[in-house]
């Protein structure tokens, strides 16, 4: 692969969509061939999966049920999208990504490690981001920015205590990969988060 693949990474409210947009402006004026994409998402059948996951009517999933798919959303994602643009020589830039698994379901779902590295190897078959954008702040700042400009998911409708694992299992990520996780201080303004990050993600360009 000859491209460059940035993830984003954060809890709900973090601000990682509209980061991905500053991030992406920036590398196109730079004359940058990108890629912006998003989890679960990113592909027609991701879609339809983040549907399912998503709908707050949707109560009865299964923690190993909202696992698998999240996984089978990632691996039509890389094969569809991520790993051809990477292919290419573009620089992916994702909105989530497989720590999101790691925190989320790994953390906020209580499931094994080990269950969830298998299911990272076998969705992602060893694409695996560059660099990783953690926009950092606490779960209640992160649900009230979320709840502030949309109605809440599934996700997002989880207790307060689900979403704090879920900040502090980022926070372990980053601890124990902090070549490739670098952590933002999301409760910064937005230029001031831009500008970190590109801070960061400009003298690790190809």
């Amino acid at each position: 692969m000859n491209g460059f693949f940035i993830t984003f990474e954060g809890i709900e409210g973090c601000g990682k969509s509209t980061q991905v947009a500053l991030l992406k402006k920036r590398l196109e004026i730079e004359g940058r061939k990108v890629l912006v994409t998003r989890e679960p998402g990113g592909t027609t059948t991701g879609e339809l999966v983040r549907s399912v996951l998503l709908d707050p009517a949707n109560t009865s999933i299964t923690s190993l049920t909202e696992l698998l798919l999240y996984a089978a959303a990632r691996a039509q994602h890389v094969d569809e999208r991520i790993r051809p643009a990477l292919d290419s020589g573009a620089i992916v830039v994702c909105d989530s990504f497989a720590d999101s698994t790691t925190a989320y379901q790994g953390a906020g779902r209580a499931i094994e490690r080990g269950i969830i590295k298998q299911i990272h190897d076998i969705a992602t078959r060893g694409t695996w981001p560059d660099l990783t954008i953690l926009l950092d702040l606490p779960a209640e700042a992160g649900l009230e920015r979320a709840h502030a400009v949309r109605e809440v998911d599934r996700i997002e409708s989880e207790p307060i205590a689900f979403h704090r694992a879920v900040r502090n299992e980022f926070l372990r990520i980053a601890e124990h990969d902090p070549l490739r996780v670098r952590r933002v201080d999301a409760t910064q303004t937005v230029d001031a988060i831009a500008e970190a990050v590109w801070r960061i993600v400009e003298p690790l360009l190809p």
